[in-house]
């Protein structure tokens, strides 16, 4: 099990309103009473943090928000020696525009920096072709310099690095090897699936902005020798974990990624955290439906039954509150926390939660565009405004599915800036931290903390809850997800009622293990009520 910290937003140590390491390293007898097994921290590179620390200066320091590399050092001792594992996130799609590397590649045409990045003229004042940045407006900027565009698919501030460049490769490798120097047992790589690109850059030929994702961003032409040459080079010879997020990556070419010699151990695929999103993407949201959700975990869970290693996760910095999104954060806010939790600790996979679910923490409320402090937002109410949105609409649905929701500080206790800092928190503590809390559920034997704790425990010790395969069971209702797992002479039935209303009970309640009110019910399964029960021939 994977805990993931958002280090800016977990615990200050130091009282300037910004998380650091220290506050994690304060931290770690919390995380070890989880019983998780490693942690992923996001980038704590030196960064101008134009996207919260993704546009790397400096690969191999430490940002002063965050300490200094004596801090990292002792982090990474003291989670060792308590058994817990630390994977660092790496972004080799892209750099700053601050990095030395691009600061000498836009000097001249000539430099010898320039083929670090992808630079092209325009087309008739226009620029190279019609991709747009996952964070609004066009992929590509002109730089006055020296009259090109270069290219970016994300913030204007982090210019794609050109993986063509043999000395880029190796400039990749040698940052690798640095960190596993220092002990890191593990990466996560950022946007992976985008760094082969098509040098030809056609134009997208749909409105859909996922399908430019699938089509034109992600799986280029050379990007399975790339990860080969990663992990022979590097990863192989010391025997670290890679998981790599995949936007664009599908049922159908997910293996070329997990080759067991020349591939990553996981990947991060988005069939379900895209289930909302219409063809305008994040701010443009869709309703969903359980019978698509319950299809995309069977689909993927049947894409590694052979082969590969799946991972599972509802929610992490880049996506709205878990239980806001696929729960009901309102009238059953703990029963629904525990569902979804439920759902993460019983797919074969590795899970991986998010800091903060593990207590319910929910989305937080805009009330003006000027709040957000994530650059995703801010320009997508540039774009919103140029279509004639209005900021309350615009407001609507970044509080559904921006960024934001996400970042805010984790909720220890009722105290100042609820126990986070001691001064004032880098961005507002979701105000219904008095009732959403660690203190609280610490001592409370109901709490969706201590039900995440018990399930970690069960999960550990019943094997074909992780490696069993998910065999969907049909119900009359679309507002069920029922399942058995089956591993060996065991098998397992969980039950998970996605909805406001009692439904008949679907499975039968012998062998129960655990759910989420006091006692179960052979006849009724109530609202948003889970049961894990199993039958051992």
């Amino acid at each position: 099990v994977i805990y993931q910290i958002y280090p800016r937003s977990f615990q200050d140590s130091n009282g300037d309103g910004i998380g650091d390491l220290q506050g994690i390293i304060s931290r770690i007898p919390y995380l070890k009473d989880l019983g998780i097994d490693a942690i992923w921290i996001n980038p704590i590179y030196e960064s101008p943090n134009c996207d919260g620390g993704y546009d790397i200066s400096d690969y191999c320091r430490i940002h002063s928000d965050f300490g200094t590399m004596d801090d990292f050092d002792e982090l990474i001792n003291n989670l060792h020696q308590n058994n817990i594992r630390l994977i660092m996130d790496l972004v080799m799609n892209h750099s700053s525009d601050e990095h030395i590397w691009f600061k000498e590649s836009r000097k001249s045409k000539d430099n010898a920096y320039r083929d670090y990045y992808f630079w092209r003229t325009g087309e008739r004042e226009n620029p190279p072709n019609n991709w747009k940045s996952f964070f609004g407006g066009s992929a590509w900027q002109l730089d006055e310099n020296t009259q090109e565009y270069y290219l970016h698919l994300f913030a204007t501030k982090q210019p794609d690095l050109n993986w063509d460049n043999p000395a880029v490769r190796q400039e990749m490798k040698s940052i690798v090897e640095f960190w596993i120097k220092k002990g890191v047992d593990g990466f996560r790589l950022d946007v992976i699936s985008a760094i082969s690109k098509r040098l030809n850059f056609p134009n997208t030929d749909t409105e859909d902005f996922n399908e430019t994702i699938r089509k034109f961003y992600s799986n280029g032409p050379r990007l399975n020798e790339y990860i080969k040459e990663l992990r022979q080079d590097v990863f192989d010879k010391c025997q670290v974990m890679t998981v790599g997020e995949g936007p664009g990556i599908t049922p159908q070419n997910a293996l070329k990624y997990l080759d067991e010699r020349d591939g990553l151990d996981m990947i991060f695929h988005f069939g379900h955290m895209f289930l909302d999103q219409g063809s305008g993407g994040r701010f443009d949201p869709v309703p969903w439906t359980l019978k698509d959700f319950k299809a995309i975990f069977k689909m993927w869970d049947d894409t590694f039954a052979k082969q590969g290693w799946n991972s599972v996760f509802l929610g992490n910095h880049d996506f709205a509150r878990m239980v806001s999104r696929w729960g009901n954060d309102l009238e059953y806010w703990n029963e629904s926390s525990k569902l979804l939790l439920t759902l993460l600790l019983t797919m074969r996979g590795t899970p991986f939660v998010f800091m903060g679910d593990e207590i319910g923490m929910t989305n937080t409320q805009l009330s003006s565009v000027s709040d957000s402090r994530d650059v995703e937002t801010i320009n997508g109410w540039k774009d919103a405004q140029a279509y004639g949105m209005s900021e309350q609409e615009f407001l609507n649905r970044a509080n559904y599915a921006g960024r934001d929701n996400a970042r805010t500080p984790m909720q220890w206790n009722t105290l100042h800036q609820a126990g986070f800092t001691s001064g004032i928190s880098w961005m507002p503590v979701n105000r219904n931290f008095q009732r959403i809390n660690v203190k609280a559920q610490l001592l409370d034997t109901d709490s969706v903390l201590a039900f995440f704790k018990q399930l970690i425990k069960i999960r550990k010790n019943e094997t074909g809850l992780i490696e069993g395969a998910l065999q969907i069971v049909e119900t009359q209702t679309d507002e069920l997800f029922v399942y058995r797992k089956i591993f060996g002479n065991a098998e397992y039935s969980i039950a998970l009622n996605f909805s406001n209303s009692v439904q008949n009970q679907p499975i039968s309640i012998d062998g129960y293990i655990l759910g989420n009110y006091p006692a179960p019910d052979s006849i009724k399964l109530r609202p948003w009520e889970c049961l894990i029960c199993y039958s051992k021939g």
